[in-house]
């Protein structure tokens, strides 16, 4: 039975993806380990340093679906180690060859290879569908270009924007997490062969070439020294799938905020027969961009946990590899969800255009008191334009009049400013700024993402 809500049959999904969780399951990560295995072997036999065949017998039965796995098990329970049960079967199932497993290797040296392999997939997932959920929003951010909304600071309606540019916004901010893991891969893409304290001293004079080799065999770079006891690539990792997940959950932040009932501006996808809560039947609540908040914070979590693994004593400290076994896994299919449910957002993401031209006109016209208090102050000075609009814009927040009346009222304005003029100003429309070609520039260099 799953004992980790990511594993559990029922709600797992709503925390990684089946992709994400075959890469990290237990036969995956075992299978990797028995690949360095393998790649080890070969580069020793190709340099003289086991025997001939010996390289081919290991591969053949470097198969996690060839162990005994209960023999493996029990084993484990009496050494308390992870790599030397595996080790022993392998050794038996290769025969004559078996003597050679693992020859010079050093248990981390195993895990942290196996483990960048396995992080070399979680990224490849997780750049695609980042990449496709940065298409989405630009689709998206195009398509509404021009849809004015009301613009909001401290929680308050601001000035006019579009929604197109609040979604390039979003977009934008996207597009440099992709950049940022595509920045990051040189780094993490890198295997650790080394030895017991990182000196390839049990690999003999020809160490350097043993550990170019075998890594060169699994696609990963070469060290320029061990890392055992540097994890910084692997925070780094962590600290990045946070940054993602917090820029995911500020865009269904968003979506939560824009959805209450008294705004109306945006709803996640609904279906008939979603259900918003078992006992008020009316709620149709934001589940899914709940569920992604949720994950950032969980992500952010994770990654101060990840920070604490750099700290590491002397040239090995498993006591930061245990925390990374349970840690990095984690944090992979956390961000695999929460990516997928981004995605499941941005697709089907309900915009209501009518409610948001609704909403521009709440205010009665203060939400465009900046373009009034600019326009008299080509002629009053901007300090006692703003002194004045302000003072009638408080005047109509009490309830003494329309802010147009307040305005027209004084005769500041009406000498500096008609009427038609002034009602040209209070148009929202008119007075959005350069947000059509912002969006326009962020979705060409969105568009330009290699996939």
């Amino acid at each position: 039975m799953a004992s980790h809500f990511i594993d559990y049959q029922l709600f797992g999904d709503q925390f990684s993806t089946p992709e994400m969780r075959a890469v990290f399951d237990e036969r995956t990560m075992l299978q990797r380990w028995l690949d360095v295995e393998a790649a080890l072997a070969a580069a020793q036999e190709e340099l003289g340093l086991i025997p001939t065949g010996s390289a081919a017998a290991i591969a053949r039965v470097a198969k996690v679906e060839a162990l005994d796995l209960d023999a493996v098990r029990r084993d484990v329970a009496v050494t308390a180690h992870p790599i030397v049960p595996l080790v022993r079967e392998l050794a038996r199932l290769a025969g004559d060859a078996g003597r050679w497993v693992h020859w010079g290797a050093t248990t981390q040296d195993i895990m942290d290879t196996g483990m960048v392999l396995q992080l070399r997939a979680a990224h490849t997932i997780l750049r695609r569908d980042l990449v496709a959920l940065v298409l989405a929003l630009a689709d998206l951010a195009e398509s509404h270009r021009d849809t004015v909304m009301a613009g909001r600071t401290h929680a308050q309606q601001a000035l006019p924007i579009t929604f197109g540019f609040k979604v390039a916004t979003w977009t934008a901010e996207c597009v440099r997490q992709v950049e940022r893991l595509d920045d990051g891969a040189p780094r993490l893409f890198v295997g650790e062969l080394g030895g017991a304290v990182g000196t390839l001293a049990g690999f003999g004079p020809q160490g350097e070439a043993v550990q170019r080799r075998a890594l060169e065999r699994l696609g990963l770079g070469v060290p320029p020294i061990a890392w055992h006891a540097s994890r910084d690539t692997i925070a780094e990792f962590v600290t990045l799938l946070a940054l993602i997940g917090g820029t995911l959950a500020r865009i269904a932040n968003e979506v939560v905020q824009l959805q209450r009932s008294e705004i109306m501006e945006l709803e996640e996808p609904f279906a008939h027969g979603k259900v918003g809560s078992s006992t008020m039947p009316h709620k149709r609540n934001p589940t899914h961009a709940e569920r992604i908040v949720a994950i950032g914070r969980l992500l952010r979590g994770l990654a101060a946990t990840a920070l604490e693994t750099m700290v590491a004593a002397h040239e090995r400290d498993m006591s930061v590899g245990r925390a990374e076994w349970v840690l990095v896994p984690e944090a992979a299919c956390l961000a695999a969800a929460t990516e997928h449910w981004s995605l499941v957002v941005a697709r089907g993401l309900r915009v209501n255009v009518g409610r948001m031209k609704e909403n521009l006109g709440r205010l009665g016209g203060l939400l465009l008191s900046e373009p009034v208090m600019l326009k008299l102050g080509e002629t009053l000075g901007r300090n006692a334009a703003h002194d004045l609009v302000y003072d009638a814009a408080m005047a109509a927040f009490d309830g003494k009049g329309s802010f147009r009346e307040r305005l027209l009222a004084d005769p500041r304005v009406a000498a500096a400013l008609p009427g038609d003029e002034l009602d040209q100003l209070l148009d929202p429309a008119a007075y959005t700024g350069l947000a059509g070609p912002f969006v326009d520039r962020v979705v060409r260099e969105a568009r330009r993402l290699n996939r």
